[in-house]
């Protein structure tokens, strides 16, 4: 027989998924019987897959060792180093501000050294979070970005953080803006991208549609003109619908395309300004609750921003019709 506490960590979440994360050798179908069968008990008592477990809880686990052979751990944090950008932290949260470049988390690449491995190494270090006292918790990341995106990412450190922002995320009660460059001067300077996406997850690309196709979504993208030079605009862009890489093709699909994005730019403009990832940032993120949020309200009407956007260095400081004239009397 097992035991497992239930720690505030692994409170309010259904019994089947505690367990699908602490005993991830037991089979589902295997699960549910053991808790017909009252292999499985919750205080000492007949329980339901559904029930919602609480702080202290005590489960008991009548079942076959063989279920508890440690499965290969991802301990990835272990050989990460903690090499963070920190834009906020608190108690539940963490905001990090992404190199591009940086993977969010592993993927087809193979590389272990991603943002969220990242981030726990620093957890871990600074003694944060420790594997060895959660039974089903993970510090998490609750959005993503590409990875040659730049801006902030969201990090939860406790499993109530995670639920409520990840809500929060579905009911559109977070917003974000985005900077980015695009080739060529804008016109107008200010207004909204309309069309519908079709994602072709073959190619790793979507295309863009002025009326819509089999398959594809809405997408509207707004967006205003902050500063020009002759070639380039640096642009504010708020997604009203969030699709997969909706402002990079969007801006292309108007041939105004994103400086240094290898699948939808210019290659000639990429060259010219030594630009091997996009120039696109997820500079400010804003807590805009309109439901209860819990222990996490004391986020709402917050706003972060990331200091420093490396490639804004392109863009004069203030957009020409803002500069001073010389008086007339400097003149020679």
């Amino acid at each position: 027989m097992r035991e497992f506490i239930i720690t505030k960590n692994d409170s309010g979440q259904r019994l089947n998924k505690f367990l699908e994360k602490a005993v991830p050798l037991l089979p589902g179908g295997l699960m549910h019987k053991y808790i017909r069968r009252k292999r499985i008990k919750r205080n000492g008592k007949r329980t339901e897959f559904s029930c919602r477990l609480e702080e202290g809880d005590v489960l008991q686990l009548y079942i076959n060792d063989e279920f508890f052979e440690k499965a290969e751990e991802d301990t990835a944090y272990l050989r990460a180093k903690p090499d963070i950008d920190i834009v906020y932290e608190d108690a539940q949260i963490l905001l990090v501000n992404k190199a591009p470049g940086v993977v969010v988390h592993a993927d087809d690449s193979g590389t272990a050294d991603t943002l969220i491995a990242r981030i726990q190494a620093y957890l871990f270090q600074t003694g944060q979070w420790n594997p060895a006292d959660e039974a089903s918790f993970t510090p998490s990341l609750c959005n993503r970005i590409d990875r040659g995106t730049g801006g902030i990412v969201i990090a939860a450190k406790t499993a109530e953080a995670l639920r409520v922002l990840n809500q929060k995320i579905r009911d559109r009660e977070l917003h974000k803006s985005y900077l980015c460059v695009v080739c060529g001067r804008l016109r107008p300077k200010q207004g909204e991208l309309r069309g519908y996406i079709l994602r072709h997850p073959d190619e790793h690309r979507v295309s863009v549609h002025k009326t819509q196709v089999k398959g594809s979504r809405t997408a509207i993208t707004k967006y205003r003109v902050l500063r020009e030079t002759d070639e380039l605009s640096l642009v504010e862009c708020d997604l009203i619908t969030g699709r997969t890489h909706q402002i990079r093709a969007h801006f292309a699909s108007i041939d105004h395309p994103l400086l240094g994005d290898s699948k939808y730019g210019r290659n000639d403009m990429n060259r010219n300004y030594h630009r091997k990832n996009q120039c696109l940032c997820s500079y400010r993120l804003s807590f805009d609750f309109t439901t209860d949020a819990g222990s996490l309200s004391y986020l709402n009407g917050r706003t972060f921003t990331v200091p420093e956007v490396e490639f804004t260095a392109l863009f004069p400081s203030q957009p020409n019709h803002e500069r001073k004239k010389p008086h007339a009397s400097h003149r020679r």
